[in-house]
C-alpha cells in the first residue's frame, strides 16, 4: 500500500532547512564504511557465531546462514542505509517520517541500543580485567594454587558436575565473586566498578566530538582485530590436534538441515550481528553524503561481517582442537554459549600456549576493539536521535554537545553499577535475554512492515535513484515486498512458541526475576503502540483520514509546519488533499547542495 505522492521528500524549510545544512557528514567516506564494518562487527561474531555452527550441524549450519545472508542480512541493510542516508535523521525521526503510523518503532530502536550499551560496556569491562590480569606471569587461571580456588578445582576440564577448571573459578569466583542467584544481591565489585568507570571514560572520548572523533577511532578499532585474529589462526593452527577442532567446525552434518530451529538460528544470528532493527547503521548512514553509493557499503559491511564470523570460527576451533588433544576429551564438550566461551574455555587454552601472556593480551585486546566500536555505534544512536529531536534545547541546556554527550556516558554508567555487583552475572543474563532475544524481533517486524509495506519499494527504489543514479533492482524489491516480511514473521511466530525463560547455566531465574525481564523488554516495545495512539491523536480529521494520513509519509513534518486553524482543510478542501499538495519534490533537494 503506498498513499500520497510517489516521489516525496522532506520539503526543508526555515529550520529545518537550517538544521540539515548545518548537519556533520564523515570525513572521508571509508570512515563511515569502517564504522559500520565496527559496529556489525562485535563479540557475537567471536563466541555466538562458532557455538551455533557446532551446536547446529558444523559445516552445514553455513547453508542457512550464507541463504540468510542473502535474502535477509543483505537486503535489510541496503533498506536501512538508503532510508538513513535520504532522509538524513536518526532512526527517530527518519520512521516518523516514512510511516508517521509506526513512528514508535524508531523511538523503541533508541530504546533498546540504550539498554543495550548499559550491558554490553560490562562484556568490555571484563575484556580490561582479563587484560590487566594477563600481565602476570603465570596467568592467574593457570592453576588452581589460588587463595579464591576451592577443593573441587582440576587443572583438567573434564565431565564430572562436582569439579571446575581453573579458569572457570578464575571467573566466577575471582573476577565475578558471584552469589548463588539472583535474590542475593552482594556487594560492588569495586575493582570492576572502577573499570567500567574507565571503560565509560574511553567511550566518551572516542565519541564525544561525533562523527569527526569516531570516523578517526574507527581506523584502529575496526581493522586492528583483524591482525590479532589471523596472527591468533597462524599460531593455532600449528598446535597438536587443532586439524580436529577445525574438522569438527566445518565438516556438514547434513541432517540438522531438516531442523527448522536451525534455519530460525541462522536468521537470527545474521539479524543480531548485522544489527537490523538497532537503529545504529540507519543513524551512521544519515551523516552521509547524499549521493554516496548505498550498495557499495551494504555488500563491504554485511560481507565482512560474515567473513569475520567464520574466520573466528576457525580461531576458536583450532584451539578448541588443541584443548582435547591435551585433554582427551571431545571437543563438544568444550564449547559454552555466551561469555564463557571467550572467558572460560579460550583463557584455559591459552594457560596451555607458548609464551601464554602474549597470546593472553593479544586476545583480550581484540575483544576490547571489538566491543569498543560496537558500544560506540549504540550511543550514538540516542545522541543522534536527541539531538535530531531537542537540538535548540539540548544547546541551550548543555551549552556544547560535548557535555550532551557527557551526560548520556554518565547515566548509561550509573545505570550499569548493578552489573558490577556480585549478582551481576544474573542482572546481565536477564538483560541480555528480554533484549537481544524478544525486543529485537517485534522491532524487525514493525520496521519492515513500516519501511517495505508502508512507505512502499517503488519510494525507496525512487530515493535511491534520486541519491545514486539507480533504482533498486528486481532481487532486493522482491526481498523487500514479500521475502523478508514472511521470514521474519516466520521467525518472530517461531521465537514466541519456542520461548524459554531466561537461564544462566543450571540456574533458573525465579517468576518475579522473570517479570522485572519482560518489564526491560516492555521498556522498547511500548513505544509501538504509544507512537500509533500518538500520531492518531495529533492528526486532524475523521478516524479514517487520521488512518490514512497516518499511513502518508512526511505528513507530520507538514502538519507542524500548518497555523493551527488550518488543519481542517482550506477552502473546504479534505485534509488529505491539503497535505498531499504541500508534499512534493523541489526541482533540487535543498540539502544536496550543502553536502
Amino acid at each position: 500500500m503506498e498513499f500520497g505522492p510517489r516521489r516525496a521528500t522532506v520539503v526543508t524549510q526555515g529550520a529545518d532547512m537550517e538544521e540539515q545544512s548545518n548537519r556533520p557528514t564523515w570525513s572521508r567516506q571509508i570512515e563511515f564504511t569502517l564504522a559500520g564494518i565496527g559496529c556489525a562487527v562485535g563479540l557475537g561474531n567471536v563466541w555466538r557465531f562458532p557455538y551455533l555452527c557446532y551446536r547446529s550441524g558444523g559445516g552445514a549450519f553455513l547453508v542457512p546462514y550464507l541463504f540468510m545472508l542473502i535474502v535477509l542480512g543483505i537486503p535489510l541493510l541496503y533498506m536501512e542505509l538508503t532510508v538513513g542516508q535520504f532522509t538524513r535523521r536518526g532512526p527517530v525521526h527518519a520512521l516518523a517520517i516514512v510511516c508517521p503510523l509506526l513512528k514508535g518503532v524508531g523511538i523503541a530502536s533508541v530504546a533498546i541500543s540504550f539498554i543495550m550499551s548499559t550491558y554490553y560496556n560490562v562484556v568490555i569491562t571484563w575484556a580490561l580485567y582479563y587484560l590487566f590480569s594477563s600481565f602476570q606471569a603465570p596467568l592467574p587461571w593457570q592453576s588452581c594454587n589460588n587463595t579464591w580456588n576451592t577443593p573441587n578445582c582440576t587443572n583438567h576440564a573434564t565431565n564430572s558436575s562436582y569439579s571446575s577448571t581453573a579458569s572457570q573459578e578464575f571467573f566466577k569466583y575471582k573476577m565475578l565473586e558471584q552469589t548463588s542467584g539472583v535474590e542475593e544481591a552482594g556487594t560492588i565489585r569495586w575493582q570492576l566498578f572502577l573499570i567500567l568507570l574507565l571503560a565509560w571514560i574511553l567511550i566518551y572520548l572516542c565519541i564525544f566530538k561525533g562523527v569527526k572523533s569516531t570516523g578517526k577511532v574507527v581506523y584502529f578499532t575496526a581493522l586492528f582485530p583483524y591482525v590479532i585474529l589471523i596472527a591468533l589462526l597462524i599460531n593455532n593452527v600449528q598446535l597438536p590436534g587443532a586439524l580436529n577442532g577445525i574438522t569438527f567446525f566445518i565438516v556438514p552434518k547434513w541432517d540438522k538441515l531438516l531442523s527448522v530451529e536451525v534455519w530460525v538460528n541462522a536468521a537470527a544470528q545474521i539479524f543480531n550481528s548485522i544489527g537490523i532493527g538497532f537503529g545504529s547503521l540507519l543513524a551512521m548512514s544519515s551523516y552521509n553524503s547524499f549521493n554516496n553509493n548505498v550498495l557499495k557499503d551494504t555488500l563491504t559491511i554485511s560481507i565482512i561481517n560474515s567473513v569475520t564470523s567464520i574466520l573466528a570460527g576457525f580461531v576458536i576451533f583450532s584451539a578448541f582442537g588443541y584443548m582435547s588433544h591435551l585433554q582427551g576429551i571431545p571437543v563438544s564438550d568444550l564449547a559454552v554459549d555466551g561469555p564463557g566461551l571467550v572467558y572460560v574455555v579460550y583463557p584455559q587454552a591459552f594457560a596451555n600456549m607458548p609464551v601464554a601472556q602474549l597470546w593472553a593480551v593479544m586476545f583480550f585486546f581484540m575483544l576490547l576493539c571489538l566491543g569498543l566500536d560496537s558500544e560506540f555505534a549504540m550511543v550514538e544512536v540516542l545522541v543522534t536521535s536527541f539531538m535530531d529531536e531537542f537540538y535548540q534545547n539540548l544547546i541551550k541546556f548543555f551549552k556544547r554537545k560535548e557535555l550532551f554527550v557527557l551526560a548520556v556516558c554518565g547515566a548509561a554508567f550509573l545505570l550499569g553499577i548493578p552489573l558490577v555487583m556480585q549478582v551481576g552475572i544474573y542482572v546481565f543474563q536477564l538483560m541480555d535475554h528480554y533484549t537481544a532475544i524478544v525486543s529485537i524481533m517485534f522491532l524487525a517486524f514493525f520496521e519492515v512492515i513500516a519501511i517495505c509495506w508502508s512507505y512502499g519499494v517503488t519510494r525507496l527504489s525512487d530515493n535511491l535513484e534520486e541519491m545514486t543514479g539507480k533504482r533498486a533492482n528486481i532481487f532486493f524489491r522482491l526481498c523487500w515486498l514479500i521475502v523478508d516480511p514472511v521470514l521474519i514473521t516466520v521467525i518472530l511466530i517461531f521465537s514466541i512458541i519456542q520461548f524459554k525463560p531466561a537461564r544462566y547455566e543450571d540456574y533458573i531465574f525465579p517468576p518475579w526475576a522473570q517479570g522485572i525481564g519482560w518489564v526491560i523488554a516492555m521498556a522498547s516495545i511500548v513505544w509501538i503502540p504509544l507512537g500509533a495512539v500518538h500520531t492518531l491523536w495529533v492528526l486532524p480529521g475523521s478516524i479514517m483520514q487520521k488512518l490514512k494520513l497516518s499511513l502518508t509519509p512526511y505528513t507530520l513534518n507538514e502538519i507542524s509546519k500548518m497555523p493551527y486553524y488550518e488543519r481542517g482543510g482550506r477552502n473546504g478542501d479534505p485534509v488529505v488533499a491539503v497535505i498531499s499538495s504541500n508534499v512534493h519534490l523541489p526541482e533540487k533537494p535543498p540539502i544536496e547542495t550543502n553536502l
